[in-house]
């Protein structure tokens, strides 16, 4: 495999499609057949899948974008230390690792490029349901089936353009992270949101940016390796990736362990911003 301009998202998609698949596929037989898992450093879990599917997305970028700096979740964890980089990849080979381990089929494969602290790129694989979302070329998202025993090549995937929705405020559907906490829930009582659904990993970016849904709350821990490529999808889909007070969500804060302040995923643009009827300050 010989590396490309990685601005060329098609040729980028079309690169990493093999890799994409096989970890897929790791992580499918994985899930299948019992999932045995450890604690990191900070008590999160971390599973074989986790780690082998990494590997196999990491062999790929090194081939396909040699001088591209990749920030992924498992080598952070295993030490791995990263600087600022004005380009560099963001990589979360399993997002949703605690599900995965519950047996739910709410995971995924997270792949974006980040550049000058904005996302520019984003693939997510959803394996359980052979979903891939992508933004390509043209500036725009696009979700195809990407199937894991057939090798099909990126010329013969049938790619269809996605679409946020306008929000109706009378009948809002907000994607809840199983986790969330008071504050997120707090939200959605502010927006008078009736239907809240469960829903794990970058899943939730993909199914607003299919216009399947209007907001996901999250004011609580998340990394960047979580939301970047989701942000690229959702935005290139026309949404929005907020902070609460309003302004865009960035990357490469390496100084805080590339952790997330508080944000909300619009289908459009913002309905709220932090402040609004009691709801809490923007955390850092």
């Amino acid at each position: 495999m010989s590396p490309i301009d990685v601005n060329d998202h098609d040729a980028l998609i079309a690169a990493l499609l093999p890799a994409v698949r096989t970890a897929g596929r790791l992580e499918m037989a994985h899930f299948t057949n019992g999932v045995k898992f450890e604690q990191k450093a900070d008590r999160s879990p971390v599973t074989v899948a986790d780690q082998e599917a990494e590997d196999v997305l990491l062999a790929a970028l090194a081939q396909v974008a040699p001088d591209v700096p990749v920030v992924a979740e498992e080598q952070i964890a295993a030490g791995g230390v990263c600087e600022y980089a004005k380009l560099f990849f963001l990589v979360d080979a399993l997002d949703g690792t605690r599900l995965f381990i519950r047996g739910k089929p709410e995971f995924s494969i997270n792949i974006a490029l980040v550049e000058d602290g904005k996302t520019r790129f984003g693939l997510i694989y959803l394996p359980p349901s052979e979903r891939l979302f992508v933004t390509r070329s043209d500036g725009a998202s696009y979700e195809a089936r990407l199937s894991q025993q057939e090798e099909t090549p990126f010329a013969a995937l049938k790619f269809k353009r996605l679409a946020t929705r306008k929000p109706d405020p009378a009948a809002l559907v907000a994607f809840n992270s199983r986790g969330t906490g008071n504050a997120s829930s707090s939200l959605l009582t502010t927006l008078k949101v009736q239907d809240a659904r469960p829903l794990g990993s970058s899943m939730k970016f993909c199914l607003i940016a299919a216009g399947e849904g209007d907001l996901y709350a999250r004011f609580g821990e998340t990394y960047e390796w979580d939301t970047a490529a989701g942000q690229a999808i959702l935005e290139a889909a026309g949404g929005t990736v907020a902070k609460i007070d309003g302004t865009q969500l960035t990357y490469g804060h390496f100084e805080r362990g590339y952790r997330n302040p508080y944000f909300v995923a619009w289908g459009r643009q913002p309905l709220w911003r932090g402040g609004e009827a009691g709801m809490p300050a923007p955390s850092a």
